[in-house]
């Protein structure tokens, strides 16, 4: 039963669109601008559009407790890296908006290495048998598998995807980012800073 539910949550999403939101805009949302000409980010065929809403409403809720699947094939939760601020990011690989920025997200990765871990969380019900494959023919240097089969971030949190979260060291949420966004741009690079 609970299957069906989250199968059923997860196509009205799928069909309000990975990166659309609905109802309008609050005053603690903000549009990220579309030109990004940060130095050294990728060229601007390459990077995608910066068409994500900053979410500042959730400022200072603590990272859920739900369980996911780290790379090794472990359940782990976001509690296991409390002390250090953390980047994670809902996908998956049916979703185009999302796939546009897993470049940039690996670029990142390389970038912060273990300073800020970036966790690509995928959504997608069939996990790693889904995930592999497009990892493989992407060839990310950086990112690894993580898998959420239920899609309990994304259900729970009610978010479309991408949806990218930014926690402190203490695990306490900064902002979040719902659409795509090019990650290895200035505009990225000010966002994260915020982590403290």
């Amino acid at each position: 039963m609970r299957s069906a539910i989250s199968l059923l949550l997860l196509g009205t999403l799928m069909i309000a669109g990975c990166d659309k939101r609905s109802g309008p805009g609050s005053q603690a949302n903000e549009t990220i601008p579309a030109a990004n000409a940060a130095a050294g980010a990728p060229a601007a065929a390459e990077a995608p559009a910066d068409k994500g809403k900053i979410d500042r409403s959730h400022k200072g809720e603590a990272a859920p407790a739900t369980p996911f699947t780290d790379p090794d094939g472990k359940k782990t939760t976001l509690a296991a890296f409390k002390g250090k601020p953390v980047l994670l990011n809902l996908w998956a690989t049916w979703c185009i908006p999302c796939r546009a920025e897993m470049p940039t997200l690996d670029a990142l990765a390389g970038q912060k290495g273990d300073a800020l871990p970036v966790i690509t969380l995928s959504q997608d019900f069939k996990g790693r048998e889904s995930v592999d494959p497009y990892f493989a023919k992407a060839g990310f240097k950086h990112l690894k598998p993580w898998t959420d089969m239920d899609a309990a971030f994304s259900l729970g949190m009610q978010a479309n995807l991408p949806t990218t979260i930014l926690y402190d060291a203490a695990g306490k949420e900064v902002w979040r980012v719902s659409g795509e966004m090019d990650w290895a741009g200035a505009k990225a690079a000010a966002l994260l800073a915020e982590a403290g």
